[in-house]
């Protein structure tokens, strides 16, 4: 069993060196390659992920959906594992990706913890164990056999947001999805900028928007006017 990590970037300068060390160190034998999607990062984002040992490539044109598309073209493993720029990963992946696979499930993903003590990102995070879909999300990282990535047709590049929902959906309709009983680290800073609160709206909002079928773009302005984005 191999695996291709892919990483979708725009000026994640900060944190891609470390990912991609990480990933590089915790991957052994069975990772064939670190896969960095950017889509014209000014900051330097290129440079660092090449330097830290990944092979990188421009995305054609931006947008996560489009980017994690392009990297699976260039993919060689079996596994297919997509994963944020700043989220900590877990040194057992390798291992419990292929437990999952033998297990048969064909995709799945990790629960997360946030980076943070505050009582109420606890609970946020206890939420992610269950099946529930609200609770998953890109953050938790994304494995999937190349052979159902294939079935599926990738990622839906009409969804400029919320695309890790819908592929979520339509894997669960014709394979079996696994919830890792192991946590990534995914980073609270939309929390320091914003309350508790402001963020849970702004996430039920979007999730509502995207069941109701309104546009990507419309869901992608609304979330980011709620959250004082500028």
């Amino acid at each position: 069993m191999t695996f291709s990590i892919i990483i979708p970037t725009y000026n994640e300068a900060e944190a891609i060196g470390q990912s991609v060390h990480k990933l590089l160190t915790y991957g052994g034998s069975s990772l064939l390659e670190v896969l960095v999607i950017d889509a014209g990062s000014p900051d330097g984002t290129a440079d660092i992920a090449r330097n830290a040992g990944a092979t990188v490539r421009q995305a054609p044109k931006p947008g996560r959906a489009s980017q994690m598309n392009f990297g699976a073209t260039l993919a060689k493993g079996d596994i297919l594992y997509f994963v944020h720029a700043d989220v900590g990963i877990n040194p057992d992946f390798i291992a419990d990706i292929e437990h999952a696979v033998k297990a048969g499930y064909e995709a799945g993903c990790y629960r997360f913890r946030f980076d943070s003590d505050k009582i109420m990102l606890r609970f946020n995070s206890y939420g992610t164990r269950f099946p529930g879909l609200m609770s998953r999300g890109g953050d938790q990282t994304l494995f999937v056999t190349r052979s159902l990535f294939d079935r599926l047709g990738g990622f839906d590049e009409y969804y400029t947001i919320m695309e890790d929902f819908d592929i979520i959906i339509r894997i669960r309709q014709i394979a079996r999805f696994y919830i890792i009983p192991k946590d990534v680290l995914v980073s609270a800073r939309k929390y320091d900028t914003n309350s508790w609160l402001r963020v849970q709206l702004a996430n039920l909002t979007a999730f509502s928007l995207f069941f109701m079928k309104v546009s990507p773009i419309r869901i992608a302005r609304t979330y980011k006017v709620m959250l004082n984005y500028r």
